[in-house]
């Protein structure tokens, strides 16, 4: 059943929400929505304390390691982690705490899909793909069709999101997380037509992130996904300086459904 995730978004060794498409770290054109006060560890206590599993700690960019396992620390075993992940790092990561490790931009050397560096994650993590989850996170490129975006959504890669590319993925994952780089941090609305295709697509779990704003949106991926794909809804929540929706609404949703 369709639920809520949250996230912890973590630049510059600090808790942020960023407008997607902006997270260019070669200009100064980052738009940020929110930098908390709070410490990252405050908001994994915070999902923890409510029981929302499943979330997931995003390193935009170098100088977040520190924050990322402050993290890990406070809810061992408990939080996905993601952002430059790699074979020789995926396990140290799993170790440090971390319930599943997500790889995007790895995958894709030079913006072309390695199968190679897929086998290399999974081996590092003795084949366990209970604690893989891949990262398709994407750009529109036309009507209907999204490819993958990586280095921070900038690049556009040769792999298009697709009930075919999603199928042969599966076999080496346990969920998949697909943020909507076009949507993500401008709370104007959810990509209904991605969510629709990836409850086509997916045998699997899967995790949407972009453009949520408040319960109805929540409502809206469960009725197009037939429940089958989790909303993330960051910039619009209260705890992180949003109007669209309190983390406890978010909380009792989920203990509805």
């Amino acid at each position: 059943m369709t639920r809520f995730r949250p996230c912890i978004d973590l630049h510059a060794g600090q808790v942020k929400q960023i407008v997607g498409g902006t997270l260019d770290s070669a200009t100064s054109e980052l738009k940020t929505n929110f930098v908390s006060p709070h410490p990252p560890a405050y908001f994994a206590k915070l999902y923890r304390d409510n029981e929302l599993t499943g979330a997931h700690v995003i390193m935009l960019g170098p100088g977040n390691k520190e924050a990322a396992l402050e993290s890990l620390k406070a809810w061992p075993g408990g939080l996905q982690v993601g952002g430059g992940i790699t074979d020789g790092n995926a396990r140290e990561w799993v170790e440090a705490g971390a319930e599943k490790v997500i790889i995007t931009s790895y995958l894709f050397p030079n913006g072309k899909f390695s199968q190679s560096h897929l086998d290399a994650v999974l081996a590092a993590l003795d084949g366990d793909k209970s604690k893989l989850v891949i990262d398709l996170s994407c750009r529109r490129q036309g009507e209907d069709k999204w490819f993958v975006a990586m280095n921070k959504w900038q690049t556009i890669t040769d792999m298009e999101v697709s009930e075919e590319s999603i199928k042969a993925l599966e076999p080496y994952c346990s969920e998949f997380l697909i943020h909507a780089a076009d949507n993500e941090g401008l709370q104007k609305g959810i990509d209904e037509k991605l969510v629709q295709k990836l409850s086509e697509w997916c045998s699997i779990p899967v995790t949407y992130a972009g453009g949520g704003r408040n319960l109805d949106d929540l409502e809206a991926v469960k009725r197009l996904s037939g429940g089958k794909v989790d909303l993330t809804i960051g910039s619009a929540l209260d705890c992180f300086g949003g109007k669209g929706v309190t983390l406890q609404e978010c909380v009792d949703w989920n203990r509805r459904q």
